[in-house]
């Protein structure tokens, strides 16, 4: 299984009690902020409450160029054990 095999596992599995916003940061360094996203076979669709530089406001992600997720909202740990995650040593 790739990384990129993760990051789709992660998108597509997304647990309903985990809002659908964070920031997504590529493999060539670029935060992107999403309030919304849609998976596909092998990209991700990401939606921006505001316009980049650019004026986008969607972005289409191959998941190879995902290299972090980050998870704006708070949330305790035991919770992402839906989504696969567990403490050390079990």
């Amino acid at each position: 299984m790739t990384i990129a095999d993760h990051w789709r596992t992660l998108f597509e599995g997304w647990p309903s009690f985990l809002p659908k916003r964070g920031v997504v940061v590529t493999t060539f360094g670029e935060p992107i902020t999403f309030v919304d996203f849609m998976v596909s076979g092998g990209i991700v669709l990401l939606e921006r409450d505001r316009p980049d530089t650019l004026g986008a406001r969607k972005v289409l992600l191959a998941y190879d160029n995902v290299a972090a997720v980050k998870i704006t909202d708070v949330i305790d740990l035991v919770q992402f054990q839906e989504m696969g995650f567990r403490p050390p040593g079990e």
